[in-house]
Protein backbone atom coordinates (compact mmCIF):
# COMPACT_ATOMS: atom_id res chain seq x y z
CA UNK A 1 0.00 0.00 0.00
CA UNK A 2 1.57 3.33 -1.23
CA UNK A 3 2.11 5.90 1.67
CA UNK A 4 -0.13 8.11 0.98
CA UNK A 5 -3.39 5.05 0.56
CA UNK A 6 -1.76 4.68 4.07
CA UNK A 7 -2.75 8.40 5.34
CA UNK A 8 -5.99 7.87 3.98
CA UNK A 9 -6.57 4.75 6.03
CA UNK A 10 -5.78 6.92 9.40
CA UNK A 11 -7.69 9.63 8.50
CA UNK A 12 -10.79 7.63 7.88
CA UNK A 13 -10.03 5.72 10.91
CA UNK A 14 -9.69 8.45 13.24
CA UNK A 15 -10.35 11.75 11.67
CA UNK A 16 -8.29 14.55 11.42
CA UNK A 17 -4.65 13.65 12.31
CA UNK A 18 -1.58 16.45 13.09
CA UNK A 19 1.46 15.53 10.39
CA UNK A 20 3.43 14.51 13.78
CA UNK A 21 1.07 11.85 14.71
CA UNK A 22 0.64 10.19 11.04
CA UNK A 23 4.74 10.06 11.12
CA UNK A 24 4.89 8.24 14.53
CA UNK A 25 1.38 5.95 13.18
CA UNK A 26 3.88 5.48 10.04
CA UNK A 27 7.74 5.59 11.34
CA UNK A 28 8.45 8.09 8.93
CA UNK A 29 9.38 12.26 9.15
CA UNK A 30 7.62 14.70 9.87
CA UNK A 31 8.78 16.06 7.07
CA UNK A 32 8.19 13.15 4.65
CA UNK A 33 4.21 13.02 6.06
CA UNK A 34 4.00 16.76 4.95
CA UNK A 35 4.59 16.17 1.54
CA UNK A 36 2.54 13.36 1.28
CA UNK A 37 -0.39 15.59 2.51
CA UNK A 38 0.54 17.87 0.37
CA UNK A 39 0.20 16.05 -2.40
CA UNK A 40 -2.53 14.38 -1.18
CA UNK A 41 -4.09 18.20 -0.76
CA UNK A 42 -3.08 19.37 -4.43
CA UNK A 43 -5.50 16.22 -5.57
CA UNK A 44 -8.27 17.41 -3.06
CA UNK A 45 -8.51 14.78 -0.59
CA UNK A 46 -7.46 16.05 2.23
CA UNK A 47 -8.13 19.82 3.49
CA UNK A 48 -6.60 21.77 6.47
CA UNK A 49 -8.14 23.03 10.03
CA UNK A 50 -5.91 24.87 12.32
CA UNK A 51 -6.70 24.39 15.78
CA UNK A 52 -5.72 26.78 18.93
CA UNK A 53 -4.79 24.41 21.88
CA UNK A 54 -3.34 26.22 24.64
CA UNK A 55 -0.86 28.74 24.18
CA UNK A 56 1.39 29.24 21.30
CA UNK A 57 0.84 28.40 17.56
CA UNK A 58 -2.65 27.25 16.59
CA UNK A 59 -2.47 23.25 15.82
CA UNK A 60 -2.88 22.32 12.21
CA UNK A 61 -4.78 19.24 11.25
CA UNK A 62 -5.45 16.97 8.26
CA UNK A 63 -8.72 15.86 7.37
CA UNK A 64 -10.26 13.83 4.43
CA UNK A 65 -12.23 15.87 2.36
CA UNK A 66 -16.07 14.89 0.52
CA UNK A 67 -13.90 13.61 -2.71
CA UNK A 68 -11.77 11.37 -0.77
CA UNK A 69 -14.51 9.04 -0.36
CA UNK A 70 -14.14 7.96 -4.00
CA UNK A 71 -10.93 5.53 -2.97
CA UNK A 72 -13.40 3.46 -0.45
CA UNK A 73 -16.12 0.83 -1.44
CA UNK A 74 -19.24 2.22 -2.16
CA UNK A 75 -20.93 -1.34 -3.12
CA UNK A 76 -21.79 -0.76 -6.80
CA UNK A 77 -23.82 2.55 -5.07
CA UNK A 78 -25.27 3.03 -8.55
CA UNK A 79 -26.76 -0.18 -9.27
CA UNK A 80 -28.33 -0.10 -5.65
CA UNK A 81 -30.16 3.26 -6.14
CA UNK A 82 -31.40 1.76 -9.71
CA UNK A 83 -32.39 -1.81 -7.78
CA UNK A 84 -34.50 0.97 -4.99
CA UNK A 85 -36.66 2.75 -7.54
CA UNK A 86 -37.09 -0.55 -9.71
CA UNK A 87 -38.87 -2.22 -6.06
CA UNK A 88 -40.41 1.17 -5.32
CA UNK A 89 -42.34 1.39 -9.09
CA UNK A 90 -42.83 -2.08 -9.01
CA UNK A 91 -44.01 -3.68 -5.79
CA UNK A 92 -44.52 0.42 -3.68
CA UNK A 93 -43.00 0.93 -0.33
CA UNK A 94 -44.24 -2.24 1.26
CA UNK A 95 -42.36 -4.05 -1.41
CA UNK A 96 -38.97 -2.73 -0.72
CA UNK A 97 -39.71 -2.76 3.28
CA UNK A 98 -39.81 -6.42 3.09
CA UNK A 99 -37.29 -6.21 1.04
CA UNK A 100 -34.97 -4.67 3.86
CA UNK A 101 -36.52 -7.01 6.62
CA UNK A 102 -35.47 -9.84 4.44
CA UNK A 103 -31.73 -8.03 4.62
CA UNK A 104 -32.23 -8.08 7.94
CA UNK A 105 -33.39 -11.24 9.11
CA UNK A 106 -30.53 -12.61 7.12
CA UNK A 107 -27.93 -10.82 8.41
CA UNK A 108 -29.14 -11.75 12.10
CA UNK A 109 -29.02 -15.03 11.35
CA UNK A 110 -25.26 -14.58 10.51
CA UNK A 111 -24.43 -12.61 13.18
CA UNK A 112 -26.17 -15.04 16.16
CA UNK A 113 -24.73 -17.81 14.30
CA UNK A 114 -21.26 -15.97 14.99
CA UNK A 115 -22.18 -14.89 18.46
CA UNK A 116 -23.22 -18.24 19.62
CA UNK A 117 -22.32 -18.68 23.32
CA UNK A 118 -20.98 -15.10 23.56
CA UNK A 119 -22.88 -13.58 26.53
CA UNK A 120 -21.06 -10.68 27.37
CA UNK A 121 -21.14 -7.21 25.81
CA UNK A 122 -17.32 -7.64 25.18
CA UNK A 123 -16.93 -10.55 22.99
CA UNK A 124 -20.30 -9.76 21.11
CA UNK A 125 -19.02 -6.73 20.41
CA UNK A 126 -14.98 -7.80 19.03
CA UNK A 127 -17.32 -10.20 17.15
CA UNK A 128 -19.74 -8.18 15.74
CA UNK A 129 -16.70 -5.41 14.69
CA UNK A 130 -15.30 -8.35 13.02
CA UNK A 131 -18.29 -9.04 10.94
CA UNK A 132 -18.95 -5.39 10.03
CA UNK A 133 -15.82 -4.94 9.04
CA UNK A 134 -15.79 -8.02 6.48
CA UNK A 135 -18.45 -6.03 5.41
CA UNK A 136 -16.91 -2.78 3.97
CA UNK A 137 -17.88 -0.38 7.47
CA UNK A 138 -14.15 0.07 8.58
CA UNK A 139 -15.88 -0.80 12.42
CA UNK A 140 -13.38 -0.27 15.47
CA UNK A 141 -14.52 -0.61 19.19
CA UNK A 142 -13.80 1.52 21.99
CA UNK A 143 -14.40 1.30 26.14
CA UNK A 144 -14.46 4.24 28.19
CA UNK A 145 -16.44 4.71 32.04
CA UNK A 146 -18.12 1.44 31.40
CA UNK A 147 -19.86 2.39 28.17
CA UNK A 148 -18.91 0.41 24.94
CA UNK A 149 -18.94 1.48 21.09
CA UNK A 150 -19.25 0.52 18.21
CA UNK A 151 -17.76 3.32 15.64
CA UNK A 152 -18.46 2.48 11.70
CA UNK A 153 -15.59 4.63 9.82
CA UNK A 154 -17.22 4.22 6.45
CA UNK A 155 -20.13 3.04 5.30
CA UNK A 156 -20.23 0.81 1.78
CA UNK A 157 -24.25 0.98 1.59
CA UNK A 158 -24.04 5.15 1.91
CA UNK A 159 -25.98 6.17 -0.92
CA UNK A 160 -28.56 3.95 -0.70
CA UNK A 161 -29.20 4.62 2.83
CA UNK A 162 -29.33 8.09 2.10
CA UNK A 163 -31.99 6.88 -0.76
CA UNK A 164 -34.02 5.12 1.66
CA UNK A 165 -33.08 5.35 5.28
CA UNK A 166 -35.08 2.57 6.47
CA UNK A 167 -31.81 0.72 6.01
CA UNK A 168 -30.06 2.47 8.54
CA UNK A 169 -33.63 1.96 11.02
CA UNK A 170 -33.06 -1.86 10.29
CA UNK A 171 -29.29 -1.69 11.27
CA UNK A 172 -29.57 -0.01 13.96
CA UNK A 173 -32.35 -2.79 15.08
CA UNK A 174 -30.22 -5.46 14.31
CA UNK A 175 -27.53 -4.40 16.91
CA UNK A 176 -30.26 -3.51 19.45
CA UNK A 177 -31.75 -7.01 19.03
CA UNK A 178 -28.37 -9.04 19.12
CA UNK A 179 -27.61 -6.87 22.77
CA UNK A 180 -30.98 -6.85 24.17
CA UNK A 181 -30.79 -9.26 27.11
CA UNK A 182 -27.63 -7.71 28.24
CA UNK A 183 -27.62 -3.77 26.98
CA UNK A 184 -29.21 -0.91 25.38
CA UNK A 185 -27.42 0.18 22.06
CA UNK A 186 -28.08 3.95 20.77
CA UNK A 187 -26.72 5.70 17.60
CA UNK A 188 -24.84 9.00 18.66
CA UNK A 189 -23.57 9.73 15.30
CA UNK A 190 -24.98 9.07 11.66
CA UNK A 191 -22.74 9.68 8.46
CA UNK A 192 -26.30 10.12 6.71
CA UNK A 193 -26.78 13.56 9.11
CA UNK A 194 -23.00 14.73 8.35
CA UNK A 195 -21.31 12.93 10.59
CA UNK A 196 -17.83 11.41 9.96
CA UNK A 197 -18.78 7.72 11.15
CA UNK A 198 -21.40 5.87 12.33
CA UNK A 199 -21.36 5.65 16.40
CA UNK A 200 -23.36 3.36 18.21
CA UNK A 201 -22.95 3.63 22.20
CA UNK A 202 -23.70 0.30 24.10
CA UNK A 203 -24.34 0.67 27.66
CA UNK A 204 -24.78 -2.33 30.05
CA UNK A 205 -28.46 -2.89 31.78
CA UNK A 206 -28.58 -1.96 35.34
Amino acid sequence: MKTTDKIIQLLKLHGPLTAKTLAEELALTTMGVRQHLQALEDAGDVDIEDRVEGRGRPTRYWGLTEQSRTHFADRHSELSLQLIDSVKMIFGDQGLDKLIEHREQTAMQQYRSAMLGMTDIASRLTKLVELRTLEGYMATQEQADGVFWLLENHCPICSAATKCQNFCRSEQQQFQQLFADIATVSREEHIIDGARRCAYRIAPLS
